[in-house]
């Protein structure tokens, strides 16, 4: 493993403990951190001597890095930032960085017109902003969609390194059905975000049903070395969610066409903001357009078509049509009752 790398590693480790302010941190616990971590990462279990994790301390300190770390001694004894929020991973740019990130944003935008390349588009945005931001001081002009509160996330570099390294996991899972966690083996074979919501898209031991983890309902994840892992037999993920909206996908439904009315009121931000990649324009209405969509009947597409109020009738299949009435009916029902009701 090239010294750099290894070097890397221990700064980060470091950097993760001393940002920990709920624990005090002596230079023997520093190194069993960072003994863990080059574990974790590299497969090391060679141990760390006091000299090498003194140097490193020595080294964050220095500006040789980029940064002068605030690392005290307190009491002769534990190593804490003099900052509780500092952290090295939020040290600024330097021009130099920003020059060489913004030719680097330059070559990925040649590629925005490639279909290999489509998913990069976001990122050079968000890099163009981050940029912008950075080197004029200013508030960033691009505000990305995201919420911090989400559950789960801490979840994602863990899976995403199972995957890489090709590694069965043993999870402690709860789904929302459930009364009680249940704990299996499971193979990942790749991460699915929707709205905001993220899974852990693989199977579950020896069954062969493609099975979704919602990345929120997972309560813990080991490592489960001693099962083989299973890998993907080819399926790729935009093949395999072609035929859907969301991530509810049968393996026995074939995709059938779905006409949806859609009010003028809502029929601009439909047709700018397709529900699907196979939505086509059949009509305009008085009353607004016919959209038809080539889609398996699911959760997702049920919720969709309800997110719009009565702003969407669905037109065909009937039983589509009879499963949105009756949800709209149903829904109605409750509001009647609560005028009932003296609030």
């Amino acid at each position: 493993m090239p010294a750099n790398r290894n070097a890397l590693i221990r700064y980060r480790a470091i950097d993760t403990c001393l940002a920990n302010k709920y624990r005090q941190w002596t230079l023997e616990a520093l190194i069993d951190a960072v003994s863990e971590a080059l574990y974790e990462y590299e497969g090391m279990d060679k141990g760390i001597s006091r000299r090498t994790i003194q140097a490193d301390l020595q080294m964050m300190r220095s500006d040789k890095l980029g940064y002068n770390a605030p690392i005290i001694v307190i009491d002769k004894k534990y190593y804490a930032y003099a900052d509780p929020a500092y952290s090295i991973t939020q040290i600024p740019l330097t021009g130099q960085d920003l020059g060489r990130i913004s030719e680097a944003v330059e070559v990925l935008k040649q590629f925005k017109g490639f279909s290999h390349f489509e998913q990069l588009s976001g990122v050079v945005q968000k890099l163009e902003a981050h940029i912008y931001s950075a080197s004029t001081n200013q508030r960033t002009i691009i505000d990305f969609e995201k919420n911090d509160n989400l559950k789960g996330l801490t979840h994602l570099d863990v899976l995403y390194r199972t995957i890489v390294q090709r590694q069965a996991i043993s999870v402690t899972y709860q789904s929302f059905k459930a009364h009680l966690p249940a704990q299996f083996r499971f193979h990942v074979w790749w991460l699915k975000e929707f709205k905001n919501r993220w899974f852990a898209v693989g199977v579950r031991g020896n069954q062969k049903e493609v099975q979704h983890l919602a990345l929120d309902r997972i309560i813990s994840i080991e490592s489960a070395e001693e099962t083989a892992y299973r890998d993907n037999p080819g399926i790729t993920a935009s093949t395999y969610y072609q035929d859907v909206i969301g991530v509810t996908v049968s393996q026995t439904l074939r995709p059938c066409n779905v006409l949806i009315c859609v009010a003028t009121e809502h029929a601009p931000y439909v047709e700018t903001k397709p529900l699907h990649h196979s939505q086509q324009l059949v009509e305009r209405r008085d009353d607004g357009i016919v959209i038809r969509l080539e889609v398996q009947l699911n959760f997702e597409l049920e919720r969709e078509i309800l997110s719009f109020g009565d702003g969407m009738t669905v037109l065909a299949p009937a039983r589509l049509r009879e499963r949105i009435r009756q949800k709209l009916k149903n829904g109605l029902a409750q509001y009647e009752e609560d005028e009932k009701i003296d609030l």
